[in-house]
């Protein structure tokens, strides 16, 4: 999500660098553009140092231990459709005639 976020603010920061064109105001928005940009472009690389894999942090976790066997973890996602429900049906008979 980090490179996702990184991208709107480069892009929100090379808009207000080059396509606004102000002369009044205290606020230049050239310079919030670039102030921006450079955000994003940390954040990016941030995103980049920190990203491990396509699968997700930990995913290859088991590898880097102790030495021990390379093993792989394997994440399985369930949809909630595709549960299992079980259904139990008591069948006692017809209630006694006194009910």
């Amino acid at each position: 999500m980090g490179i996702v976020i990184s991208l709107i603010l480069i892009a929100f920061g090379a808009i207000l660098t080059w396509a606004v064109n102000s002369n009044g105001g205290s606020v230049d928005p050239q310079v919030v553009g670039v102030i921006l940009m450079v955000i994003g472009l940390v954040v990016f690389m941030i995103s980049l140092v920190l990203w491990r894999t396509w699968w997700g942090a930990g995913f290859w976790g088991a590898m880097y231990d102790d030495g021990a066997a390379p093993a792989v973890r394997r994440r399985v996602y369930w949809p909630a459709t595709r549960r299992r429900r079980t259904t139990y049906v008591e069948d006692d008979g017809p209630p006694p005639p006194g009910y």
